[in-house]
């Protein structure tokens, strides 16, 4: 049976959730909705934003929609977690099919994290007032319906006018997180090193 290095999986990702949560604390309690500041000239910023859970600064729409989009994603996890755990237990993946999946859980738990706790824990955030961490009246929301925090800004270059359909935007628009980047990139190796992570005769019920 292959062995796994179970412990540096799990280190790994303790320590991107674990500087996930620090930059998005820092922002949330040192920036005010919508304020940047310039890291690399022109090409790479910190901008503050606030999205509804979904990656990149979308937005999934509020009250039961939010609710749904978090519940949703809990159990996506629940899934993923018990998949990766069953895929090791029978021996079929590597260390790289692991940590693909190790990678988009990694994402997922960064985000959900600020969709479960962070309404509870901070004040609102507007243009006018940077947030208050555990203020004395309370959160600006519920447990569920929190919002995440965005901040990775990279206007790189502006797309020429005479492009179709993006021609005057800047290049890669979005503004993203550290989780964010955790299930992209995890989600671009997973259809890379698809046969490592599906195989074909894995057995998902447990058999006592």
């Amino acid at each position: 049976s292959t062995l796994f290095p179970y412990t540096t999986l799990f280190r790994s990702a303790s320590l991107f959730i674990i500087l996930d949560q620090i930059l998005k604390i820092w922002v949330k309690t040192h920036m005010a909705l919508g304020e940047h500041i310039a890291v690399l000239g022109n090409w790479f910023y910190l901008y503050f934003i606030e999205n509804e859970g979904m990656a990149f600064g979308l937005s999934f729409g509020q009250n039961i929609g939010k609710l749904l989009l978090t519940v949703g994603r809990i159990l996506i996890v629940g899934f993923l977690i018990y998949y990766l755990i069953r895929l090791i237990k029978k021996d079929k993946t590597d260390w790289i099919g692991a940590s693909v999946l190790s990678l988009i859980i990694t994402g997922a738990v960064g985000n959900i994290i600020d969709s479960l706790f962070y309404g509870l824990m901070f004040s609102e955030s507007t243009p006018l007032a940077v947030a208050t961490l555990f203020p004395e009246g309370g959160g600006y929301a519920p447990m569920l319906f929190g919002k995440v925090v965005d901040m990775f800004y990279f206007p790189l270059f502006v797309i020429p006018e005479w492009f179709p359909l993006w021609g005057g935007d800047y290049f890669f628009p979005a503004i993203f997180n550290l989780a964010d980047s955790c299930v992209t990139v995890g989600i671009v190796l997973a259809l890379i090193f698809y046969k490592r992570i599906f195989p074909e005769n894995l057995e998902l019920k447990t058999k006592d």
